[in-house]
């Protein structure tokens, strides 16, 4: 599958094309016509890998640090999970394991909510009867 043209290369390329600048041999003269023919010079060609894809993007305002969250490390050794938290900001949070296993036949896991106090730490445990597919922490404020 070949890529597409953005619309903005393509307006552009149209937009020359109709003012002329493509067209061999053509020069435009005083009066508005364009030339043709040998005495009107080169064509002018106009490469598109110069032309950009798509116009610049502005960079997104910064957001302002939202202080809250614990910091949890996940570890997951064969059908273990053992997440790691620790919060280092002010305000409490509710942090949850939740075990995604591998077989279909297993029951996927989501931990009841543990409340993590300002510089407080907690472990998280979960297991699967066989592999674990993937295990997350999530975060809420109480």
């Amino acid at each position: 599958m070949g890529t597409r043209p953005s619309r903005a290369v393509s307006l552009l390329v149209t937009s020359v094309v109709l003012t002329g600048l493509l067209m061999p041999g053509a020069v435009a003269q005083p009066d508005g016509e364009p030339a043709f023919g040998p005495e009107a010079g080169a064509p002018v060609v106009v490469d598109l890998a110069e032309i950009p894809v798509e116009p610049p993007v502005p960079p997104s305002p910064a957001v302002s640090p939202d202080l809250f969250g614990a910091d949890c490390e996940t570890v997951i050794e064969g059908s273990q999970v053992l997440a790691n938290c620790h919060n280092g900001y002010p305000e409490t949070d509710l942090v949850r394991l939740h075990v995604e296993c591998d077989r279909w036949w297993d029951l996927d896991a989501d931990a009841a909510p543990v409340p993590v106090g300002p510089a407080g730490r907690v472990e998280l445990t979960g297991r699967c009867w066989k592999e674990v597919r993937s295990a997350w922490v999530t975060h809420q404020r109480p």
